[in-house]
């Protein structure tokens, strides 16, 4: 089997369904051209809809004579490990070259080739995926092949008339079509549900063709983080519509520090900055001394509500303690999600509402603008 190209849901499959019972897991095999001794291996439990955001791990596993053996803990498989070479020297991570495997509860795996071209064995998952990767082998080797025709060439260098990305997007556009014209001939298998995630802006369409007994089978908690993150896709396009300068500001009502409930409503009559935020946003804290200044400057005509997103609530008040930060505080937990309701795509983002409770200024990232905003409308 050619390497797969599977990116899972842009680079945040790394894969998880929790499973109660602890069982060991092995990946092991031989690899050739790799002049390292030592692979990384990288893993992670599957996203579900109740886990999102799931912890990856490294770890470092030594070769002798291009062989292998890795032990995963299976406390939350299905997981999917991805290998890389570990590069001697001085010499950068080749992230583009790497080796996905899906593994799951007691699975003994076997992976044996090279990190272009390799075959894992040894499960039934595997044994369904294989005979299917046939049918769309030849579409990915030709998408493969536009890649590597347009490898380091300067656009410029082009004939006239090349267009490098709509080759590209029509390749890809006939290898998500195999995908999904699989998956409607197989709706029961764990192998479309995995597939399902490959179809991009077909993937409501590949989750609809689902049956329920792959979407309760071994991968349902996939499946189900798979049509939440469509739900919210759907939440957010509508809502784009809706958050707009001049538009009325969606009430909302989210726990304070001291847990108890507050409204956006209950500010109305002075101007309130909705500040969405996190801990883990560098820019966001990047920008807390210019914040401070410009509470200090007019906390008198305006109010600052912080917005915590995507924070455990330990984390979040942590911050909020650490930096010392003076204003207003809630903390989003998803229900309902502000950031959905007001189309957040960005960290961090400042949507500031009048006193009559209009959206006055939306300004996304640490833009200096922001505050230019402010001296001008306190003037």
């Amino acid at each position: 089997m050619k390497k797969n190209v599977f990116t899972l849901l842009a680079g945040t499959a790394l894969l998880c369904a929790c499973q109660p019972a602890q069982k060991e897991t092995t990946i092991s095999g031989t690899l050739t051209g790799i002049e390292s001794d030592t692979l990384l291996v990288i893993n992670a439990p599957m996203p579900t809809a109740s886990n999102e955001n799931t912890q990856s791990k490294t770890d470092t596993v030594a070769m002798q004579d291009g062989k292998f053996t890795l032990t995963l803990a299976c406390d939350s498989l299905p997981v999917q490990a991805v290998i890389f070479a570990k590069p001697s020297g001085n010499k950068a991570l080749n992230m583009a070259q790497n080796i996905r495997i899906v593994a799951f509860p007691g699975d003994a795996l076997t992976v044996n080739g090279s990190v272009d071209d390799y075959v894992v064995e040894g499960s039934d998952f595997y044994a369904t995926l294989n005979e299917a990767q046939k049918t769309w082998q030849p579409a990915q080797d030709s998408l493969m092949a536009i890649f590597e025709k347009y490898k380091g060439i300067d656009p410029e260098d082009l004939p006239e008339g090349t267009n490098p990305t709509e080759e590209i997007q029509e390749a890809g556009k006939r290898l998500t079509a195999l995908y999904v014209d699989y998956i409607r001939q197989h709706p029961d298998e764990d192998v479309s549900v995995y597939l399902a995630a490959q179809t991009g802006t077909y993937m409501e369409e590949a989750l609809g063709l689902l049956s329920d007994k792959a979407k309760n089978g071994i991968l349902g908690g996939f499946y189900q983080y798979m049509d939440a993150m469509m739900q919210k896709e759907k939440a957010l396009e509508e809502a784009e519509a809706k958050i707009k300068e001049g538009a009325e500001a969606p009430d909302f009502t989210l726990n304070d520090l001291q847990g108890k409930p507050l409204a956006l409503s209950s500010l109305r009559g002075k101007y309130v900055v909705l500040d969405f935020w996190g801990s883990w946003c560098g820019w966001c804290i990047k920008g807390i001394p210019d914040m401070k200044k410009y509470y200090e400057k007019y906390k008198g005509k305006m109010e600052i509500l912080g917005i915590d997103c995507r924070d455990t609530e330990e984390k979040w008040k942590a911050a909020v303690e650490k930096h010392e930060l003076p204003w207003l505080h809630v903390r989003n937990e998803g229900n309902p999600d502000v950031s959905i309701l007001y189309a957040i795509q960005g960290y961090p983002t400042k949507i500031v509402v009048d006193p009559e409770g209009k959206i006055a200024k939306i300004v996304v990232g640490e833009d200096p603008a922001f505050y230019e905003y402010l001296d001008e409308l306190f003037k």
